[in-house]
Formats: C-alpha cells, structure tokens, sequence
C-alpha cells in the first residue's frame, strides 16, 4: 500500500511564494523574519514552500513585518482571473515571475533596473534583451 503525501493546495504556494518574493526583495534573511514573527526559520520556510498554510493572523504579522497589505500575498493568484487577478497570465507564467523574481539574478535585474529613469534607456534595455533571448532561440 503506497501513501500518498497530501500535496499543498496552489493558493499555499502562491502565498508562500510571495512571502519569499517580499522578504528577498527586502533583503532579510528566513531567520530575521522568524524573529521577528517568534518562530523558527524552518517554519518560514515551510510556509514559503507551501508545506504548512499561514493562518490569518500570522498572514497580518507577516504583512506588517514586510511593509505589504494582506492582499499582497493573494495578487495573481491561482484561479484569480476575472476576478480583479491579472488576466492574460496562467498560473505557470505567475509562478515563473515570482520565482524568477526570488532568484538571485532576478533580484539584482530588478534592483538595478528600477534605477534607471529614463524611460528610453529602459526600454531599450528590454528591446536588447528581448534581441539575445530570440538569438539563443535560433541556435
């Protein structure tokens, strides 16, 4: 007889997944975030994979701690569109952006990206990357 974990529920995930969007963009650590909500860094972690579910009142401490409103965490979400979500993105392609966004490099794209204010010089930049990406698609 084989058992089967139960696997977390998508609006989980995506609650999770924005969690670690949020603190990374803020540049805190799982641990300082745990101390701050009076729990361990592996239970932040489990909450940013989805493991374990964020109840509402810790969901309230977490926004407040990372300068967000609650309705942060359920932007995109899953099964959202047409119901003020953005239409248009799957929940694949929401999940994309918000890991792409919780990496390392897509971090520090971000970072520096929003530095520059010319709006040229910007988009520009996405045309130029835009240009690579079709290039390493034709190799």
């Amino acid at each position: 007889m084989t058992v089967n974990k139960k696997q977390p529920n998508p609006i989980d995930i995506h609650v999770g997944g924005r969690i670690r969007l949020r603190r990374t963009m803020l540049g805190m650590s799982q641990e300082k975030l745990g101390e701050q909500l009076g729990i361990t860094f592996q239970q932040v972690q489990k909450y940013e994979k989805g493991t374990n579910r964020v109840g509402a009142s810790r969901l309230q401490n977490i926004a407040a701690i990372l300068g967000v409103p609650v309705a942060f965490f359920f932007e995109d979400a899953p099964g959202d569109a047409g119901e003020g979500g953005t239409e248009g993105l799957s929940e694949n392609s929401s999940t994309y952006v918000v890991n792409f966004l919780s990496s390392s490099e897509g971090l520090q794209l971000n970072r520096a990206f929003v530095k520059i204010s010319d709006p040229k010089v910007r988009r520009r930049i996405i045309d130029l990357v835009k240009a690579i990406a079709a290039d390493s698609d034709t190799d």
